[in-house]
């Protein structure tokens, strides 16, 4: 083997290993976050083939859930894997916000958006408390 051709599996060794390292991208918002203003709007940029997570505040006790299923504008672009629901980290606080956690895959390159909203689900209940317009650039 020469020395270029060592020095290019280097590189190429390298470039695999941070690959593999880079944490996935994710946006977590607190509810501190929400208590400045109902609607916060983010970008994500991911390349085909990715998964990235979106972490949201949540408080069950208070009847407030963000939506299950957001609305993506397009499913060509973007799909949602899953969604789950974690109880607060300390027991025994009454009222204490857990997390609602998503995860997308980005499917191809495009531009799609996403909205979560935070709501009352019953009739009568609150609607749209706090909303998160997600803009998903895919590249």
């Amino acid at each position: 083997m020469t020395s270029n051709q060592i020095l290019t599996s280097l590189v190429v060794l390298l470039s695999l290993f941070l690959v593999a390292c880079t944490p996935a991208p994710s946006i977590d918002l607190s509810c501190d976050d929400f208590g400045a203003t109902d609607t916060i709007s983010k970008e994500i940029i991911v390349a085909p083939g990715d998964t990235f997570t979106v972490t949201l505040c949540s408080n069950a006790t208070t009847g407030f859930r963000w939506t299950e299923t957001p609305q993506i504008s397009d499913t060509d672009v973007l799909m949602q894997m899953s969604h789950k629901f974690e109880p607060p980290k300390k027991t025994g606080m009454v009222g204490a916000a857990g997390t609602e956690t998503w995860t997308f895959k980005a499917l191809k390159s495009g531009t799609t958006t996403t909205q979560m909203t935070y709501s009352q689900p019953w009739g009568g209940g609150e609607k749209d408390a706090w909303v998160l317009n997600l803009s998903v650039v895919v590249k």
